[in-house]
């Protein structure tokens, strides 16, 4: 949420203030009162003024989501929080734990997109079956994505929203003014109704029941998320164990190559020393038998000799 501007702010402070008005009005009262905004502006800042009128109609999904942002505003920042906890969640899960995780974030998205058609039925705004995919599909994206939940927290919306949960999602364009993004909308106090002759006690009774709804939807994806990050933790400190174990492993493998090494080294030196040891046997050897030669030569001669 911003401050109201002072001579101090900067132009995005006072473009943000601006917007934070106008993105609060009526959907059909928008245009008129940017065109109006703009030239009361004219004469003091006319870069304002400019700014302004530029600023874009939000499409009907839009300003549902802004609606909802500012009337719901703990119950939105309840569900963005646990779209944050269900990111963290689902690194770590697969299968039949990533499909339970998905149904409770369906299963959110769905209450919340019920009680986001009550609250513009209470402004006399119809929102019809297209409209309501999309403010849904606004909502999941906000769930999957930090960046789209933030352009949804800002109340500045101007586009619907989608997100696949894979690659981030590029939300400058679907916001009114760039500051948005780290802008928190102001909570809005409901307005009574505006006929008092349409009291539609219904409504009220059918508005609460949608919120118990979504509000027990929200406790089971709350719960659903603290489960998933248990058995996160868990795996964590499995992978940690297992980590630990293969470097053990590794070290002791590593030790045992030094030893193969060191014992090849080993075996190297005691081949050379053999090779010489066999040389000096096989010259020693030839000596003799040059030596016995001679010995039987001067045997033969003596013997010649004597007769």
């Amino acid at each position: 949420m911003s401050p109201d501007p002072t001579p101090d702010s900067t132009p995005d402070e006072r473009l943000l203030a601006e917007a934070e008005r106008l993105y609060g009005l009526p959907v059909e009262e928008f245009t008129a009162a940017r065109d109006v905004r703009a030239k009361e502006l004219r004469g003091d800042d006319r870069a304002l003024a400019d700014a302004v009128r530029r600023l874009r109609r939000p499409t009907l999904a839009a300003w549902v989501v802004n609606l909802l942002v500012r009337l719901e505003h703990a119950q939105v920042a309840q569900v963005l929080e646990v779209g944050e906890a269900l990111r963290v969640a689902q690194q770590g899960l697969a299968g039949e734990d990533l499909r339970a995780l998905t149904r409770q974030r369906r299963q959110l998205t769905a209450a919340v997109t019920g009680r986001a058609r009550a609250v513009a039925g209470s402004r006399g705004v119809r929102v019809t079956d297209a409209v309501a995919e999309q403010v849904e599909a606004t909502l999941t994206a906000a769930i999957l994505d930090p960046g789209c939940a933030a352009a949804v927290r800002s109340g500045l919306l101007v586009t619907p929203l989608a997100a696949t949960g894979v690659d981030p999602v590029a939300v400058q364009d679907a916001v009114a003014v760039p500051a948005a993004l780290g802008h928190e909308a102001s909570p809005a106090v409901p307005e009574p109704p505006a006929e008092p002759r349409r009291p539609d006690l219904q409504v009220v009774v059918d508005d609460t029941r949608e919120r118990e709804e979504a509000e027990a939807v929200l406790r089971d994806a709350e719960e659903a998320a603290a489960a998933a990050r248990e058995r996160l933790a868990a795996a964590r400190e499995e992978t940690a164990a297992a980590s630990a174990h293969v470097l053990e492993l590794e070290a002791g493998l590593e030790e045992l190559r030094g030893r193969l090494a060191a014992l090849e080294a080993q075996a190297e030196e005691a081949g050379d020393a053999l090779a010489e040891t066999e040389e000096a046997r096989d010259a020693a050897a030839a000596e003799v038998e040059e030596a016995e030669a001679a010995v039987a030569a001067a045997r033969a001669e003596v013997a010649r000799l004597s007769r």
